[in-house]
């Protein structure tokens, strides 16, 4: 079945559902937007999601994100995109101008593990906690990764602290076995699945240099897509899979499902 999007309501396949081209989320990234996991037709955390999406459009002055509405046009747009039978993504976007857009996604395919190349990323402070539209930034430092023959990227400041990858969080195991990941204040987004993973899992939050993944027994990206994925090079860094890792997918894809309810 093809994908199906829905503007302020109107529902209609993706390919046709359209802003104007007068509205300032196209002409200048001025929105916020949300990914979200949908299984079986269940999206998952998606209270987490809309909190989140009012907290970005309220940082950036956008009118108030009509909550009712949208949620009423989810549970219809998954409805008409098949009910129980479709497993993908929903993107959740509010616009400047003042719209409303949903949009169902296939799931892209990843490789069951990622090398990562380091890109030099300094991070807009002034968009701090924001899930904005503006994500040029994050879309390129993933191009140059591949361009390097990597999988993703991860963005390091100029001053060595590691932060995030695009578009998911980091986590490493330390010698000792502690499993660590940046805390927020170095300027990371408030990653949904990053808190999941912390409510089931012993983590500790300190800042990360590429020395400490140089020396690391482990390493995974999360994100609503990823889940967890193990990191096996970060640019010369090999770094091994681990039964760690394994077991903190499988914990965390036991919350998802109670969750879910299933």
């Amino acid at each position: 079945m093809a994908e199906l999007g829905s503007l302020d309501g109107r529902i209609a396949p993706a390919a046709e559902t359209f802003v104007p081209a007068t509205d300032d989320g196209l002409l200048r990234g001025d929105g916020a937007f949300e990914v979200i996991r949908v299984y079986d037709g269940r999206p998952f955390a998606l209270a987490d999601h809309l909190d989140r999406l009012e907290r970005s459009a309220a940082s950036l002055r956008l009118t108030e994100v009509p909550r009712p509405e949208l949620e009423r046009e989810i549970a219809e747009l998954l409805e008409a995109r098949g009910g129980s039978e479709f497993d993908g993504g929903l993107r959740v976007v509010v616009t400047r101008g003042g719209r409303r857009l949903l949009l169902t996604e296939p799931l892209h395919e990843l490789p069951a593990t990622a090398r990562l190349a380091t890109i030099t990323y300094s991070p807009t402070r002034v968009l701090d906690g924001v899930k904005s539209l503006s994500y040029a930034a994050n879309m390129l430092a993933s191009r140059l990764a591949r361009e390097r023959g990597f999988d993703e990227a991860l963005l390091v400041t100029p001053h060595g602290r590691v932060l995030e990858a695009p578009t998911s969080s980091i986590f490493w195991v330390e010698p000792g076995g502690a499993l660590c990941t940046p805390p927020l204040d170095e300027h990371i987004l408030a990653s949904i699945t990053r808190q999941r993973v912390m409510a089931v899992a012993d983590v500790e939050e300190r800042p990360c240099t590429l020395d400490d993944l140089r020396s690391a027994t482990e390493a995974f990206l999360t994100s609503t897509t990823r889940e967890v994925q193990p990191i096996v090079a970060v640019d010369d860094i090999e770094i091994p899979e681990g039964e760690r890792t394994r077991e903190v997918g499988r914990v965390l894809w036991k919350r998802i499902q109670a969750e879910l309810g299933g």
